[in-house]
């Protein structure tokens, strides 16, 4: 089964930016209004900690109608605009936040509006809109005095990030976010973040001290639509991990609490979550319920990935029960959400990258304006100081020229980070060949100075062709990523690990000896000799052959090592496959 695209994890991010109670609340129950500036603060501070009784009191501000301030009638809009983003009704509460941070004439409101247009923007796949206003979230933060203000602010920033593959950064706006919680409030929506930033990058785990330090606290914190943010990630994780009965169990215990809080998002994902747990356990009457009220739920105009994820589940359904005509209606409107997908993902990055183009842009301009007003002022002061002048101007053309290669300089690093992304493969994300064997080259190098120690091993899949022969390219592709997902968990985080091509892998162990190597080596294989890939419902199963090279016996030229490797891995072959061999010096090989 494929993974979730991270697109359709937004919602986590999410439920930390719409979740808490930001404004002390009372205990003590009023009765009527009062004070409408205090009844106000009091609703905010309940928006998803009792959204029932949020929805309530608002009902009763409109009601009553009592007489309002400038201020207050400003404050009521911009609840009614959390409201309508809360119920999935963007455009509407578009309207609304841009309206505030045009007319309110409150820094702090307009503040706290521009946050969650932010997210707003995201859900329309506004990008560009969205990328320019987090540019400028981020020029007016130094200026948010407010400390809930601040805050909401921080939690954008960081859901942006992580909404554009920044992980490091959205981590790192998510942390100031936690640092700058207001007195006396929860720090919960804040660690939701990291832990949506971590979900995304493919770094978090079931029993991930940053996911179970969130739950704990939203839990203890009352927060009931991020602690159910954070169960939804957990039941993501566990899906992931092909462990369905726990995503069952999960669902359940936090049903009734989704069906109160009523928040879109986790309605959604949840239904979708049951339905794929179900497929996995092989009720595919339960799993197609549930995926059709998954499209129920959705407009069918709407590019969605809840759409995509139920589509394809449909089809995998209709296929299994040999239902052709169903599945292939499945299958095309699979293919039109997913097709949308990928030229969201594309539009997205594209997005990204004008937005900091054009805010390089705009720096270039604005400096190249300072510039020509310096030396206007110069050229007045001609008649009077012509000397001064001309070295003033000189002075101004070397600062200017001295700008301009700055700004060059920015640029061609920019487009060096671009270049990185050539250095992975496309299918795996793991080194290319090229790469693969030029970091390898380079670190031998290094440990040749430092007398130290590594391995090179070449992995092969064993009777691969077969597989693609049997089950075709695209159960081929998914068989690749299973190994290296495999491959990656048991590999150290200094290891070299690249595709050489086809089904053909090399990882350079630096700083291992040869036992430790062959150590590695058995249990890479055995892992995937064990661990047969998941594809379509069904078990495909591969092993591996693999040879191993070590500097002690075989020198550090990589030239060496490579062909001891491929010999020992031939010698693997011929001897029946799914064995590491070792290449104990030229022409010497042993057997792990």
């Amino acid at each position: 089964m494929r993974r979730p695209t991270r697109r359709f994890r937004a919602w986590f991010a999410l439920a930390a930016l719409l979740g808490g109670a930001f404004v002390p609340v009372g205990h003590a129950q009023q009765n009527g209004i009062g004070d409408p500036s205090t009844f106000l603060a009091r609703t905010e501070s309940l928006r998803t900690k009792d959204h029932p009784r949020f929805v309530r009191m608002l009902e009763e501000v409109h009601r009553e109608g009592p007489a309002l301030t400038k201020a207050q009638a400003w404050y009521l809009r911009y609840l009614d605009a959390w409201e309508d983003m809360y119920g999935g009704d963007y455009l509407k509460s578009e309207a609304g936040f841009r309206d505030i941070i045009a007319n309110a004439g409150d820094a702090t409101l307009s503040a706290k509006a521009s946050a969650l247009l932010l997210t707003n923007l995201a859900h329309t796949r506004r990008y560009e809109e969205a990328f320019t206003l987090a540019n400028r979230v981020t020029a007016d933060l130094p200026r948010i005095t407010d400390p809930l203000a601040r805050s909401m602010s921080l939690i954008g920033l960081s859901q942006m990030f992580d909404f554009a593959d920044q992980t490091d950064l959205a981590i790192r706006y998510a942390r100031l976010a936690q640092n700058s919680v207001p007195p006396g409030e929860s720090p919960c929506q804040s660690l939701t973040l990291e832990v949506a930033a971590m979900f995304n990058a493919r770094r978090l785990t079931p029993t991930s001290p940053e996911l179970q330090h969130t739950l704990g606290v939203c839990i203890a914190d009352d927060q009931p639509v991020s602690t159910n943010a954070m169960w939804l990630t957990l039941g993501a994780v566990y899906l992931d991990r092909n462990e369905p009965k726990k995503v069952i169990a999960l669902l359940d215990r936090i049903g009734p609490s989704i069906g109160v809080n009523r928040y879109y998002q986790h309605m959604i994902s949840a239904t979708l979550q049951r339905a794929q747990a179900f497929e996995k356990l092989g009720d595919d009457a339960a799993a197609k319920a549930g995926a059709l009220a998954t499209v129920a739920m959705t407009n069918p105009d709407d590019l969605s990935d809840w759409q995509k994820e139920a589509y394809e589940l449909l089809y995998r359904v209709e296929k299994k029960r040999g239902n052709t005509t169903a599945a292939l209606n499945y299958y095309e409107r699979f293919a039109a959400q997913d097709k949308g997908y990928l030229n969201d993902v594309s539009a997205k990055a594209l997005a990204y990258n004008l937005a900091q183009q054009h805010t390089l842009a705009q720096r270039l301009e604005t400096e190249r304006l300072s510039k020509q007003n310096n030396i206007l002022r110069l050229q007045q002061a001609l008649d009077t100081k012509a000397v001064e002048t001309g070295r003033l101007y000189i002075a101004l053309l070397l600062a200017v020229l001295a700008s301009i290669a700055f700004w060059l300089y920015r640029l061609k690093r920019s487009q060096m980070k671009f270049r990185k992304l050539a250095q992975r493969d496309g299918l795996t994300g793991i080194f290319n060949h090229q790469y693969f064997i030029e970091e390898a080259d380079r670190v031998l190098h290094v440990l040749a100075r430092k007398d130290g120690s590594a391995c090179l091993m070449i992995i092969d899949l064993d009777h691969f062709k077969l597989v693609n022969d049997t089950h075709g390219h695209a159960i081929g592709d998914a068989v690749i990523r299973h190994t290296v997902t495999l491959c990656r968990e048991l590999l150290r985080p200094a290891d070299l690990f690249g595709r050489l091509g086809g089904e053909e892998f090399g990882v350079l162990l630096a700083g291992c000896g040869r036992d430790e190597g062959m150590a590695i080596a058995d249990r890479i294989r055995e892992a995937i000799d064990m661990s047969p890939a998941q594809c379509e419902g069904a078990a495909v199963s591969c092993s591996a052959s693999i040879g191993l090279a070590c500097t002690s016996a075989s020198g550090y030229g990589l030239q060496t090592l490579c062909r001891e490797a491929d010999a020992a891995l031939y010698r693997a072959k011929r001897n029946g496959r799914n064995r590491v061999i070792y290449a104990a010096g030229p022409g010497n090989l042993a057997v792990a």
